[in-house]
This record gives C-alpha cells, structure tokens and sequence, in this order.
C-alpha cells in the first residue's frame, strides 16, 4: 500500500488528541490572558461630579471648608488622594456659589480661612487671598483654583477635572 493516502489509525488517533488538547487550551487560556490584560486595558475617567452634600448645609456669606478622597486606577495601580476647599454661598440662589481649591497656586500648601481678616491666608509665604480666592498679597501668580458647581435636587455637585493645573 505504498503512495496511499491512507492515515494509520495511530497517526489519526495522535491528531484528534493535539487537535482537542489545542482547543481545550485556547478555551481555558483565553479567559486567563483576559483575565491578566484587562486592568491595564482599562480606561478610567478621571473626571468626575463630586456631591458635596444638601446646599442648606452651607452658610450664606462666609466660606466653609469641605474635603473629599478620591481613588485613581492606572491599570493595577491604585492611588487615593485627599482634596479640600471652600464654598462660599453668596446667596440665596443656588447659582451663586462659589468653590475653590485649598492649594494655594504659589507651592500648593493649603490655605486657611482667617474670619478676622476676611482672607485666605498660605502658612507657607504669607500668601493672602480675599474672600473670592483672588491674590491681595503675596507670592502666588494666579487667584485660587476654581471649580464649577451645580445644584441638583438641592444637593451641591462640584466637576472635579481630569488635570489640575497645580497638580503633579
């Protein structure tokens, strides 16, 4: 039977075998390679509306410090930063709030709310900034950071950015 095209039963027995062990690899390994991959395919918006609780809470008229944590994941890496701030209500109307940022624009040290002076004082170089965040004395190259507020439902929202510019 020379030149026949024949398989021996061997032959035949040892192809069904690697065939259904390749497939049975590719059913089990996909699913794990998946599972390996996934989180640096991942992409996480970095942006965000933070609530910041009922808008009654505020005061009208003078700022009152908030503080929230916020979690990043970059692939496996999970990172939990602190932000703090103020809001200031200037009144009634749920449009007229203002939020800023505690890092001051100089170093980013945290500034203090001084109800004496009616400003916002930097520990650091004796930064000052007037009631709006704006600079009345010091270092510092620009007024206090801001974010853009809304009011839903009477709750108070602030839209955390995906890159602070004082950031890094």
């Amino acid at each position: 039977m020379a030149g026949s095209n024949r398989i021996s039963r061997r032959d035949f027995v040892k192809a069904v075998t690697a065939t259904l062990s390749g497939v049975m690899g590719l059913a089990m390994g996909i699913p794990m390679i998946s599972y390996l991959i996934d989180p640096a395919l991942k992409v996480q918006s970095s942006e965000a509306w933070i609530p910041l609780g009922p808008l009654a809470n505020y005061p009208i008229g003078s700022p009152k410090a908030f503080s929230f944590t916020r979690s990043n994941i970059n692939g496996w890496e999970k990172t939990v930063n602190s932000y703090s701030g103020f809001i200031l209500r200037k009144s009634e109307s749920e449009n007229d709030v203002l939020v800023l940022s505690s890092r001051c624009t100089h170093l980013s040290c945290s500034v203090n709310w001084d109800e004496g002076r009616q400003e916002y004082i930097c520990p650091c170089h004796d930064a000052q900034f007037d009631i709006e965040g704006n600079v009345n004395a010091g270092p510092p190259p620009t007024p206090l950071d801001r974010y853009d507020a809304k009011v839903e439902e009477g709750n108070l929202f602030i839209h955390f950015p995906a890159v602070s510019a004082h950031e890094g």
